[in-house]
Protein backbone atom coordinates (compact mmCIF):
# COMPACT_ATOMS: atom_id res chain seq x y z
CA UNK A 1 0.00 0.00 0.00
CA UNK A 2 1.55 3.75 -1.13
CA UNK A 3 -0.03 5.83 2.06
CA UNK A 4 1.17 9.08 -0.09
CA UNK A 5 -0.72 8.09 -2.95
CA UNK A 6 -3.82 7.43 -0.79
CA UNK A 7 -3.57 10.58 1.05
CA UNK A 8 -3.24 12.22 -1.89
CA UNK A 9 -6.70 11.25 -3.06
CA UNK A 10 -8.02 11.55 -0.16
CA UNK A 11 -6.98 15.15 0.35
CA UNK A 12 -7.95 15.60 -3.61
CA UNK A 13 -10.96 17.54 -3.98
CA UNK A 14 -13.37 19.06 -6.39
CA UNK A 15 -12.27 22.39 -5.71
CA UNK A 16 -8.19 21.40 -6.59
CA UNK A 17 -9.82 20.70 -9.43
CA UNK A 18 -11.62 23.78 -10.59
CA UNK A 19 -8.35 25.24 -9.63
CA UNK A 20 -6.41 23.75 -12.10
CA UNK A 21 -9.07 24.07 -14.84
CA UNK A 22 -11.46 26.62 -13.96
CA UNK A 23 -14.55 27.49 -16.95
CA UNK A 24 -11.85 29.61 -19.15
CA UNK A 25 -9.82 26.55 -19.56
CA UNK A 26 -12.72 24.21 -19.74
CA UNK A 27 -13.72 26.91 -22.81
CA UNK A 28 -10.07 26.69 -24.26
CA UNK A 29 -9.89 22.88 -24.33
CA UNK A 30 -12.85 22.88 -25.54
CA UNK A 31 -12.60 25.38 -28.57
CA UNK A 32 -9.58 23.32 -29.27
CA UNK A 33 -11.20 20.11 -29.51
CA UNK A 34 -13.87 21.60 -31.46
CA UNK A 35 -11.24 23.18 -33.98
CA UNK A 36 -9.38 19.95 -34.63
CA UNK A 37 -12.42 17.96 -35.12
CA UNK A 38 -12.65 20.06 -38.31
CA UNK A 39 -9.96 18.36 -39.48
CA UNK A 40 -10.61 14.92 -38.91
CA UNK A 41 -13.44 12.88 -38.74
CA UNK A 42 -12.23 11.47 -35.47
CA UNK A 43 -13.86 12.05 -32.24
CA UNK A 44 -11.88 13.64 -29.07
CA UNK A 45 -12.82 13.44 -25.37
CA UNK A 46 -10.96 15.18 -22.60
CA UNK A 47 -12.06 14.13 -18.95
CA UNK A 48 -10.60 15.17 -15.37
CA UNK A 49 -10.76 14.01 -12.14
CA UNK A 50 -9.44 14.86 -8.89
CA UNK A 51 -9.15 11.31 -7.03
CA UNK A 52 -9.98 8.09 -7.28
CA UNK A 53 -12.77 6.34 -4.18
CA UNK A 54 -9.47 5.73 -1.62
CA UNK A 55 -10.77 1.98 -1.51
CA UNK A 56 -9.66 2.15 -5.55
CA UNK A 57 -6.51 3.11 -4.21
CA UNK A 58 -6.55 0.50 -1.60
CA UNK A 59 -6.95 -2.20 -4.29
CA UNK A 60 -4.56 -0.97 -6.41
CA UNK A 61 -6.36 0.70 -9.04
CA UNK A 62 -4.28 2.40 -11.66
CA UNK A 63 -4.94 5.59 -13.83
CA UNK A 64 -5.23 3.06 -16.70
CA UNK A 65 -7.08 1.16 -15.38
CA UNK A 66 -9.67 4.25 -14.35
CA UNK A 67 -9.09 5.93 -18.43
CA UNK A 68 -10.32 2.43 -19.58
CA UNK A 69 -13.42 2.38 -17.53
CA UNK A 70 -13.85 6.51 -18.36
CA UNK A 71 -13.56 5.66 -22.23
CA UNK A 72 -16.28 3.30 -22.32
CA UNK A 73 -18.48 5.18 -19.72
CA UNK A 74 -18.13 8.48 -21.97
CA UNK A 75 -19.02 5.61 -25.04
CA UNK A 76 -15.32 7.20 -26.22
CA UNK A 77 -15.55 3.34 -28.23
CA UNK A 78 -19.02 3.66 -29.96
CA UNK A 79 -18.17 6.13 -33.10
CA UNK A 80 -19.03 5.59 -36.63
CA UNK A 81 -15.61 4.28 -37.62
CA UNK A 82 -14.16 3.39 -33.95
CA UNK A 83 -11.84 6.43 -34.19
CA UNK A 84 -12.31 7.57 -30.83
CA UNK A 85 -9.43 9.18 -28.41
CA UNK A 86 -9.57 9.73 -24.54
CA UNK A 87 -7.51 12.18 -22.92
CA UNK A 88 -7.88 11.42 -19.24
CA UNK A 89 -6.65 13.61 -16.42
CA UNK A 90 -6.09 12.46 -12.80
CA UNK A 91 -4.87 14.79 -11.11
CA UNK A 92 -4.08 12.91 -7.33
CA UNK A 93 -1.84 10.94 -9.56
CA UNK A 94 -0.26 13.95 -11.58
CA UNK A 95 -1.56 11.24 -14.00
CA UNK A 96 -2.37 11.77 -18.13
CA UNK A 97 -3.87 8.57 -19.87
CA UNK A 98 -4.64 8.50 -23.73
CA UNK A 99 -6.74 6.07 -24.60
CA UNK A 100 -7.32 5.39 -28.62
CA UNK A 101 -10.21 3.57 -30.40
CA UNK A 102 -9.36 -0.13 -31.92
CA UNK A 103 -9.50 1.79 -35.11
CA UNK A 104 -5.77 3.14 -34.51
CA UNK A 105 -4.33 -0.09 -33.49
CA UNK A 106 -1.40 -0.67 -36.02
CA UNK A 107 -1.51 2.42 -36.76
CA UNK A 108 -0.25 4.63 -34.15
CA UNK A 109 2.47 3.05 -31.38
CA UNK A 110 2.05 3.53 -27.86
CA UNK A 111 5.33 6.07 -28.04
CA UNK A 112 3.59 8.62 -29.69
CA UNK A 113 0.78 8.63 -27.59
CA UNK A 114 2.83 8.52 -24.43
CA UNK A 115 4.93 11.31 -25.92
CA UNK A 116 1.81 13.53 -25.83
CA UNK A 117 1.34 12.35 -21.97
CA UNK A 118 4.97 13.49 -21.09
CA UNK A 119 4.41 16.61 -22.94
CA UNK A 120 1.24 17.43 -21.23
CA UNK A 121 2.18 16.33 -17.88
CA UNK A 122 5.42 18.42 -18.24
CA UNK A 123 3.54 21.80 -18.97
CA UNK A 124 1.05 20.47 -15.59
CA UNK A 125 3.82 20.07 -13.61
CA UNK A 126 4.62 23.91 -14.75
CA UNK A 127 1.26 24.49 -13.04
CA UNK A 128 0.62 25.65 -17.19
CA UNK A 129 -2.69 23.50 -17.32
CA UNK A 130 -4.61 25.14 -19.73
CA UNK A 131 -1.46 25.69 -22.59
CA UNK A 132 -0.98 21.44 -21.45
CA UNK A 133 -4.23 20.88 -22.15
CA UNK A 134 -4.74 22.73 -25.58
CA UNK A 135 -1.41 21.90 -26.99
CA UNK A 136 -2.11 17.92 -26.09
CA UNK A 137 -5.98 18.01 -27.92
CA UNK A 138 -3.73 19.77 -30.82
CA UNK A 139 -1.09 16.93 -31.26
CA UNK A 140 -4.05 14.27 -30.98
CA UNK A 141 -5.77 15.74 -33.34
CA UNK A 142 -2.60 15.96 -35.79
CA UNK A 143 -2.20 11.91 -35.26
CA UNK A 144 -6.35 11.39 -35.90
CA UNK A 145 -6.43 13.83 -39.20
CA UNK A 146 -2.86 12.10 -40.30
CA UNK A 147 -5.36 8.73 -39.92
CA UNK A 148 -9.33 10.09 -40.67
CA UNK A 149 -8.87 12.70 -42.39
CA UNK A 150 -12.07 14.57 -43.12
CA UNK A 151 -12.44 13.60 -47.41
CA UNK A 152 -14.39 16.54 -49.77
CA UNK A 153 -18.11 16.06 -49.64
CA UNK A 154 -17.67 13.99 -46.27
CA UNK A 155 -20.67 14.70 -43.58
CA UNK A 156 -18.65 15.08 -40.53
CA UNK A 157 -21.41 14.76 -37.37
CA UNK A 158 -20.14 15.43 -34.15
CA UNK A 159 -20.90 12.18 -32.11
CA UNK A 160 -19.22 12.99 -28.88
CA UNK A 161 -19.64 16.37 -26.60
CA UNK A 162 -16.92 18.48 -26.97
CA UNK A 163 -16.88 20.13 -23.36
CA UNK A 164 -14.68 18.58 -21.07
CA UNK A 165 -16.41 16.63 -18.59
CA UNK A 166 -15.32 16.89 -14.62
CA UNK A 167 -15.68 13.55 -13.19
Amino acid sequence: MDWKRWFRHVFSTRSSLLRAFPDSTLSAIEAAVTQTEQMHSGEVRFAIEAALEPARVWRGDTPRQRALEVFAALGVWDTAANNGVLIYVLLADRDVEIVADRGYNGRVGLDEWRAICEAMDARFRAGDYESGAVECVRRVGEIVARHFPVQPGDRNPNELPNRPTLL
